[in-house]
């Protein structure tokens, strides 16, 4: 068997499985799509606030930046050349809304494949939620810790754990990691249980993903830590702006020790061209405005409750307490026949199947966005219920 057969067999086996996967055509981040002539509603888009598709934030950003700022490649990363003033504005921006140092990052992925290698020795220990993004667990792997896991959102189980090492003398610093919002889910970490949990066990330090979070809570939009008060109590609070803030990147929220440890020795950050300064100060005209979208971010609340209700009334597991709800189905093909039915009614819904999600758990995932309406998430829950 030559090496393209081979490959070709693994595709194969893949398309039997129903888990091939291929780019999509003529998708964008609007609200309604046109697909092979086919107009749908967007439910498949991380753009929750639905600024990324708003042309008048697009013209006033241009609008209002001279076209000297209009720089379309750092050109070096940001320790050679590559450090415009754009991005220290920004960092000081993040810094004062969060009330701690700022870093920030090329994409979430970066950010989670560099931070926990850079900070963690053989004397660390990292204790992670079973159901962590990718890039988390591709972080873990890369560093040079020792790696557990406690059962999804079990804080139960976490606190056995550390109580297990917390007295082990080769063990110096446990970082417990976990996202606030899961992805594939749309459940919860209890933030504030698992601070309260830190705060008995000297060696913790908790890194939390807020990607799906900022944006579309806290009362500002700064995420659940801004939501229950405990933005200053984590060590390590991370998030993108490739979601809910319409742009792309990642930050890092953090003491200023970590922040000046990570420009010295995190490698994603050192040895990668900086982004475009164009995107930095997009990034910073949409924080800038999504503080004050108090009304879509109560919107989006709402529709999230119902969706969550309707998918249970209908029968269908669903563990949401967000704006990501998953209508879980167990089969991969049957998962995938649902989502063309969805998508044939007008709703462009994705089916997600293993190995994103474990086996046997395939789920078609909404994603809500304020700008759907009622009428519209009626609809929805009708075509499901057809479904069941």
């Amino acid at each position: 068997m030559s090496h393209l057969d081979h490959f070709a067999h693994q595709l194969e086996q893949l398309k039997q499985q129903g888990q091939y996967r291929q780019f999509k055509q003529q998708v964008s981040s609007a609200f309604e799509l046109d697909i092979a002539g086919q107009r749908c509603i967007n439910l498949a888009s991380n753009d929750y606030l639905g600024l990324a598709s708003r042309i008048d934030l697009r013209e006033e950003f241009f609008d209002t930046s001279p076209i000297f700022e209009r720089q379309m490649s750092a050109s070096s990363s940001r320790l050679l050349t590559g450090n415009f003033p754009v991005y220290d504005a920004l960092e000081v921006e993040l810094s004062s809304a969060f009330g701690r140092a700022a870093l920030l990052f090329n994409s979430g992925y970066h950010m989670n494949i560099g931070i926990l290698p850079a900070l963690c020795d053989r004397h660390s220990l990292i204790i992670a939620d079973k159901l962590i993004h990718a890039s988390m667990i591709d972080g873990i792997r890369l560093s040079k810790a020792n790696y557990v896991r406690y059962r999804h959102n079990d804080l139960a189980h976490l606190e056995q754990l550390l109580q297990h090492y917390q007295d082990d003398e080769n063990v110096q610093r446990i970082f417990v990691v976990t996202e606030s919002i899961f992805s594939m889910d749309g459940d919860e970490t209890d933030l504030t249980a698992l601070v309260q949990l830190k705060k008995n066990y000297s060696k913790v330090m908790l890194y939390v993903d807020e990607a799906h979070a900022v944006g579309v809570r806290g009362a500002k939009g700064l995420g659940c830590a801004e939501q229950y008060n405990v933005l200053n109590e984590i060590d390590l609070l991370v998030g993108t702006f490739g979601k809910a803030l319409a742009s792309v990147g990642g930050y890092l929220i953090c003491h200023k020790t970590i922040r000046d440890y990570l420009i010295n020795t995190m490698r994603p950050l050192i040895f990668s061209t900086a982004q475009p300064p164009i995107n930095i100060a997009w990034t910073q005209f949409i924080f800038q405005k999504m503080q004050s979208m108090q009304n879509e971010r109560a919107h989006l609340a709402d529709l999230a409750t119902q969706c969550q209700q309707g998918v249970q009334a209908l029968g269908f597991d669903c563990p949401s307490t967000s704006q990501i709800v998953p209508v879980i189905l167990g089969d991969s093909a049957r998962t995938m026949a649902a989502s063309a039915q969805l998508q044939q009614a007008g709703f462009y819904v994705l089916g997600v199947r293993p190995p994103t999600v474990p086996k046997q758990t395939s789920r078609l995932r909404i994603c809500l966005n304020q700008q759907l309406n009622q009428n519209q998430l009626h609809d929805v829950l009708q075509h499901l219920g057809r479904l069941s």
